[in-house]
């Protein structure tokens, strides 16, 4: 997985937006959308951090009708290995692609990175174990008429490649996780990879924590 920095110099900036910012750009949008990665991170947990760009996730099965909303403003580039351009309107999503990167133009930086989830209905299915699955209502929450990404699903996303900002956004929601969250998430891990440093963070008390 390339850094950020890394992907800066390789594709180009990016603006650094906020929840609000995206809610606004959204405002109209009919289909389901929320915020996922560390920003979903610090509403969770009220505590902020630097942050490189802003994810917003939303069902791979409404990337369509999602393209053709923010096409009008923004182009829409495919990124999956490399970066394709995806006309309004025009080509489908190609089966390999994870993300939708979007900007005004060439000349301008990235604006949103678009993580494009497993949605079946009304059930989210994780991307990397498909027998996992939880109903997407169970995986947000809203706050000030914005939806975030619940901190154990990010957290599960984060750990497979996990690196320091991911490993302090887990340090960031340890106290703060309720004990069904914090089950689900060890479970979760325990599938995924059995010997994860995770698991063993997760079986300390909150109130060993302090």
């Amino acid at each position: 997985m390339l850094d950020h920095a890394e992907v800066v110099r390789l594709y180009g900036p990016w603006s650094v937006r906020t929840p609000r910012e995206a809610a606004d750009f959204l405002r109209g949008y009919p289909g389901r959308w929320w915020i996922a990665g560390g920003w979903a991170i610090d509403a969770f947990t009220g505590t902020t951090r630097a942050h490189g760009d802003l994810d917003i996730g939303i069902p791979r099965m409404e990337a369509a009708g999602f393209i053709a909303f923010v096409g009008a403003t923004l182009d829409v580039w495919a990124a999956a290995g490399s970066l394709t351009p995806l006309p309004r309107g025009g080509s489908s999503v190609p089966d390999d692609c994870g993300n939708l990167w979007l900007r005004a133009s060439g000349a301008d930086p990235w604006e949103y990175d678009v993580l494009l989830e497993d949605v079946r209905e009304e059930t989210w299915v994780y991307k990397r174990a498909t027998h996992i699955s939880r109903p997407l209502s169970h995986c947000l929450w809203s706050r000030d008429d914005i939806t975030y990404l619940r901190p154990e699903i990010q957290l599960l996303l984060k750990a497979k490649d996990a690196r320091a900002k991911d490993a302090f956004d887990l340090e960031r929601c340890l106290p703060r996780l309720d004990e069904s969250s914090r089950t689900w998430l060890a479970q979760r891990l325990r599938q995924e990879s059995p010997r994860h440093p995770w698991v063993g963070k997760l079986a300390v008390s909150t109130t060993d924590l302090g």
